[in-house]
């Protein structure tokens, strides 16, 4: 268990004592092996003030759990992803009902993974999502002083905490590093008006940083409502257009079909983001995604080849390879 709570005086005497308390909560469940009743009665507190407590470490990681022991069977999907697709390494995590958990436990791995690669330097392109945004919690704070962040798509019109910035922003604080972002929208009105922009100085310096970057980090999304991205009024109103064209899901904003090529859509020509064989010369691309849902989008992203690292769970990864042709 490794605890990420503050040190020093940035909190009130109150505050202090609440993150006292949750910290031996923390110690006393996950390293002393305690039952969360024990717990209660050793610190005079309810069962379910300690119950609560667990979780909200759990979720906003002040706690993080490293399961040392092998998981046969996603041991097993990771070594069969690798050799079907010619991957450097595939994560593969426990299946979970909750949606929600399923990402975050997803883009936990995928930021243990980037943790692992990142070194003083290199550059870091960051996509959006809220998987993207949990990796943040993995990522230990270090001040990679030499690299620098940068965003490899626009943003939209509305944050959510999980925005293209805001996600950039997050990963550049984590490391100390000089941050850059595509100030535009992810889609423009016409192909026209996307040439004129790009030859704006800090779009383009922008653009040209996204496609040295040494890692990247990006997700990507179905046509379904559960995709953020369909819910945006461009790409709704273009939806069944979309499908027409044959499209399964995008990756940074690009729209594939199942073979992994941008569909022909005059959306596709309207976007502000690295294409997918840009992606593809990057020399560490990790693609963290998860849920059966997805599977024709992963699918169609593996076989084409875009990305060496990917992050998913048991039931999507078996489905992939289930249906791999």
């Amino acid at each position: 268990m490794n605890s990420n709570e503050p040190h020093g005086g940035a909190f009130s005497h109150e505050d202090l004592e609440a993150q006292q308390v949750r910290a031996r909560v923390a110690w006393l469940y996950f390293v002393g092996g305690l039952t969360q009743q024990d717990i209660a009665d050793q610190l005079g507190l309810t069962r379910l003030r300690v119950n609560k407590i667990l979780g909200q470490v759990r979720s906003d990681g002040s706690v993080v759990v490293d399961i040392r022991l092998p998981l046969a069977n996603c041991v097993e999907l990771e070594q069969r992803l690798t050799g079907k697709f010619g991957l450097h390494k595939v994560c593969v995590v426990p299946a979970l009902e909750d949606a929600a958990e399923q990402q975050r436990v997803i883009g936990d791995a995928a930021g243990a993974l980037l943790d692992g690669l990142l070194e003083n330097g290199m550059g870091l392109g960051v996509g959006w999502g809220k998987t993207l945004k949990a990796g943040l919690k993995r990522l230990s704070p270090r001040p990679l002083t030499e690299s620098w962040v940068t965003s490899v798509m626009g943003g939209l019109t509305r944050g959510s905490g999980s925005s293209t910035f805001e996600v950039a922003t997050g990963y550049a604080r984590a490391i100390s590093a000089e941050c850059y972002y595509l100030t535009a929208p992810l889609y423009f009105p016409t192909a026209e008006s996307r040439a004129m922009l790009m030859s704006h100085y800090g779009i383009s310096e922008t653009m040209r940083r996204a496609r040295s970057v040494d890692v990247a980090l990006v997700s990507c999304g179905d046509m379904t409502t559960r995709s953020l991205l369909v819910n945006t009024p461009t790409v709704s109103e273009n939806l069944e257009g979309l499908m027409e064209a044959g499209a399964v899901g995008d990756i940074l904003g690009v729209f594939l079909g199942p073979d992994g090529q941008p569909v022909d859509h005059p959306l596709n020509e309207r976007v502000l983001s690295l294409t997918p064989n840009e992606l593809k010369s990057v020399p560490h691309s990790i693609l963290a995604s998860g849920a059966s849902y997805k599977v024709p989008i992963l699918k169609a992203i593996l076989n084409a080849g875009y990305v060496k690292y990917l992050v998913t769970d048991e039931r999507c990864a078996a489905a992939i390879l289930e249906t791999h042709v």
